[in-house]
């Protein structure tokens, strides 16, 4: 259980860091680096995944006087790989990212989210809206989905949750609950719920903003779903900087995402 008890910490630590005062970040001339490379994970539709791609390099391009790339690798590995060689500068991730940048020494953390004042936010069980599930208890023996493997607020917490419940032991696989090949792992939040909509599973595992936000689905979609359960609160994301970068740097870049 160290991992769940190191989120608890990072929100901790993540809000001690965001009220630390600028001064240990003050830029001084321009980027030591001659191009930045930013990572953005794919957790949404990859036509809105496009559009914040190409905002991003133009804005930042812009501010910083240097070209700079944005990047959607498949999966958080290639961006905790990116950090630790050196090939990505900046990018953002979930709190279980973040944890784990933070245990390799590849990346600090430079800024934190906030979502009405909070540093955390719900984890929702969501399904069709004709299900008659009301609660993690009734998805016993049901095919669902997760987010992915390391999805803090697709799979940790609600996993973390069931656990509390007593619906399963620690580090004890999800199937002995839902039922051996009948959870699914997706590669972000849209993934899992494509399969609720489409018949293959009858829960999905998402953050609130998948349901509650116009942020991943059509509102067509949305109209479809119910919230089963929430769990939480899940730790916000954070945008994650290299550790080798100076404090010069950090203070620049900081400097211009407080612009965005």
């Amino acid at each position: 259980m160290k991992k769940f008890f190191s989120l608890s910490l990072l929100a901790a630590l993540s809000l001690f860091q965001a009220c630390q005062p600028a001064a240990e970040t003050s830029p001084t001339q321009g980027l030591s680096v001659q191009k930045l490379v930013v990572a953005l994970k794919p957790d949404k539709n990859p036509d809105k995944m496009l559009q914040e791609k190409q905002n991003l390099e133009a804005f930042l391009s812009k501010e910083l006087s240097l070209p700079v790339e944005v990047i959607i690798p498949l999966s958080g590995a290639v961006i905790q790989e990116g950090l630790a060689n050196g090939s990505i500068d900046l990018a953002y991730l979930s709190a279980t990212d973040m944890v784990k940048a933070r245990n390799q020494g590849s990346a600090d953390i430079l800024m934190v989210g906030e979502i009405d004042g909070k540093t955390g936010y719900p984890s929702y069980w969501i399904s069709l809206k004709e299900k008659p599930y009301a609660s993690v208890e009734d998805l016993k023996g049901k095919a669902i989905a997760f987010s992915s493997k390391t999805s803090t607020s697709g799979f940790l917490i609600p996993y973390t949750d069931m656990i509390k419940k007593g619906l399963l032991k620690p580090q004890e696989d999800p199937e002995a609950y839902f039922g051996q090949g009948q959870v699914f792992y997706g590669t972000g939040y849209v993934s899992a719920v494509e399969q609720v909509l489409n018949k293959n599973a009858e829960a999905a595992a998402v953050s609130y903003y998948v349901l509650d936000l116009d942020k991943h689905l059509t509102p067509e979609q949305r109209a479809q779903l119910k919230v089963v359960a929430q769990q939480g609160p899940v730790p916000t994301h954070t945008i994650a900087v290299r550790t080798a970068l100076s404090p010069s740097d950090r203070g620049i870049l900081l400097q211009a995402l407080e612009k965005m």
